[in-house]
């Protein structure tokens, strides 16, 4: 690859917010635009961008002679139950769109963000394959898994590099996520930080896969950076660090904060919850690109609680 020169819209989302310093670092701060709907207090070159308006993102290509766009713009799953139009139109069109743009413009490689989302009620919850059924529950799901379809196309007839990952549910200490399924793993280190009790939304026992920021950006990185001749799929790579339930998170909180509670009132989310998996297998993306995470329960709850309690 030549000179590397990202976009990355949805920079100020829980994942683009420490993507955008990762890939800076990487390729320098002058070569990777950040993108949001409003203004972010952020160093280096922004644009003020729309996910939906591609007339915009391609004066924005052109502008800064874009390589490779890192597109991160989204609604999540439970607050894309509340819009299910503008979720579409969100997480599905204006990627549409940008696939088509980026053919115009011959961007080199684009990332999408997917999800476990995509698997429902038909896919085997335990160490769910990489190829399986896949008949979401929301349109969150349903937007990334024909996402991924759409960017397979777009790979199969017109040679655009595609690259995705089907993210579990994200933990980290930057920013709280807002409208996921998964937010609780998050909630409850906040929370339980400052005033010792969380209240959670979904039953103890309720087991989902989870991955600790550091290997969010490690995946990402080792994707987009691999040889693409070792790649065997344009469609998302199942990945995950660990799996836990609230119950597992909430005791392995209480070993450095002793006098955590914890409540559970569940809510409309436990219902998209039960559809997903509890365990991922990730073998694929060990064997393509030698993924491998860093973090495990234990270690992302002794950091979690560190940068928490500065």
């Amino acid at each position: 690859m030549g000179n590397r020169i990202a976009l990355v819209t949805g920079a100020g989302g829980q994942i683009g917010t420490e993507l955008l310093h990762a890939l800076r670092r990487q390729l320098g701060a002058k070569n990777v635009i950040a993108s949001d709907l409003r203004p972010l207090d952020v160093e280096g070159p922004f644009e003020i961008i729309n996910a939906t308006d591609t007339q915009r993102i391609a004066e924005v290509v052109d502008k800064y002679k874009i390589t490779e766009i890192y597109h991160l713009a989204a609604l999540l799953s439970s607050k894309g139950e509340q819009n299910i139009d503008l979720t579409w139109t969100i997480n599905f069109k204006a990627y549409q769109d940008i696939l088509a743009m980026s053919v115009e413009k011959g961007i080199d490689r684009i990332f999408f963000p997917s999800t476990i989302g995509i698997f429902g009620p038909t896919t085997p919850k335990q160490f769910t394959p990489q190829n399986t059924s896949f008949i979401p529950s929301t349109v969150y799901g349903i937007s990334k898994i024909t996402g991924e379809l759409w960017g397979q196309y777009y790979n199969n007839r017109f040679g655009l590099d595609v690259r995705s990952l089907r993210f579990p549910g994200v933990i980290s200490y930057e920013v709280l996520p807002v409208g996921g399924t998964t937010d609780f793993a998050v909630e409850i280190f906040f929370e339980t930080v400052k005033s010792g009790h969380y209240t959670c939304y979904l039953e103890k026992d309720t087991r989902l896969p989870m991955i600790y920021m550091p290997d969010v950006i490690k995946a990402t990185l080792g994707l987009m950076t691999a040889d693409k001749s070792k790649l065997s799929t344009s469609m998302g790579y199942n990945i995950q660090g660990f799996s836990l339930t609230p119950e597992e998170v909430h005791n392995e909180i209480k070993r450095h904060i002793p006098e955590a509670t914890i409540s559970y009132k569940p809510d409309a989310r436990q219902k998209i919850a039960n559809s997903w998996s509890e365990t991922i297998d990730d073998t694929m993306a060990l064997t393509d690109w030698d993924w491998r995470p860093e973090h495990d329960m234990s270690s992302m709850t002794v950091d979690m609680i560190k940068h928490l309690s500065l």
